[in-house]
């Protein structure tokens, strides 16, 4: 990765000019890598990453200090917004009745959100124009206290299995973090209620067939040593997910990347408990030679 040392630059990204400013600010004291770094990062993975963000209403996870200090979400579009960047509004249960969200469907934006010092994007289900219908259901797989790399693999795999009797073709990545995500791809006409029902239903036979391995407890103090807590409330409108190649707010700049089922498969023998560690071999220096010799392992099945 190409180190950047300016302190700021204007270039002009899908035609749209944009200045980029405290480059050389640090985000990941651990590293030494930088708001330019970031900008850079997400500028070459954006043929990769855009397709997944297209659409979807954005929240960004923004960390002007860096990574260790205070960050914050924001779902409303910030004030100066450049007329370029492309917006929904949506009525809201909050304070705010109407919020005005950022789409993210071109470079210009992407480089314009990381330039906010927004980490990490975090995106709908479902795209505009059908926004109560998601494209796809998540299960979160969360490592608790002593579970192996392996336990976490297994489950994965168990997770596979079971969407593929209901002839579901299922994928999975890593969270950024310590987990997994496994995502299955909707056919059809699903609501959040319906596809919620889906992930639970998953969950159970998981739960079922593996009972020393997961759990669906979801208070933390009351879940067993050593599994994994299979989240399946992630399925609403509104909620949010990272999409692959999205950067964490986390030591080590990791990304929230994409895997083959064989790499899985590979990891059922790994008695590691440090599965942040494993994972954060995927960060914004490796992702973008990697993406650029073998591509996106999912085939960008959007």
């Amino acid at each position: 990765m190409k180190r950047v040392s300016a302190r700021s630059a204007t270039e002009r990204i899908s035609g749209n000019a944009l200045a980029l400013t405290n480059l050389d600010k640090v985000l990941w004291p651990d590293k030494g890598y930088t708001k330019g770094d970031l900008i850079a990062y997400y500028r070459g993975v954006a043929r990769w990453l855009l397709p997944y963000l297209k659409d979807r209403p954005l929240t960004l996870e923004r960390y002007p200090a860096g990574v260790g200090k205070p960050g914050f979400f924001e779902k409303q579009a910030p004030k100066g917004l450049p007329a370029w960047v492309r917006t929904i509004a949506l009525r809201s249960g909050g304070a705010r009745p109407i919020v005005r969200y950022i789409v993210c469907d071109d470079e210009a934006t992407l480089a314009y959100v990381a330039n906010l010092a927004a980490i990490a994007l975090h995106v709908w289900m479902s795209r505009a124009g059908s926004l109560d219908k998601p494209d796809f259901i998540l299960l979160d797989l969360d490592r608790g206290d002593g579970c192996t790399l392996g336990t976490l693999a297994t489950v994965a795999l168990a997770v596979r299995e079971e969407l593929q009797r209901v002839r579901m073709r299922a994928h999975v990545k890593t969270t950024g973090g310590s987990g997994l995500h496994v995502v299955a791809w909707l056919r059809g006409s699903y609501d959040y209620e319906r596809a919620r029902d889906l992930a639970h239903d998953i969950a159970l036979r998981v739960e079922q067939r593996l009972p020393k391995l997961v759990t669906l407890e979801r208070m933390i103090a009351k879940r067993p040593q050593g599994r994994v807590y299979m989240d399946w409330v992630q399925v609403g409108k509104g909620k949010t997910i990272v999409m692959p190649f999205v950067v964490r707010a986390r030591r080590g700049a990791p990304v929230s990347m994409p895997l083959r089922w064989a790499q899985v498969e590979q990891l059922r023998r790994s008695s590691t408990q440090d599965t942040a560690g494993y994972f954060t071999r995927w960060n914004i220096k490796s992702v973008p030679n990697l993406l650029r010799r073998s591509g996106d392992p999912w085939k960008r099945r959007t």
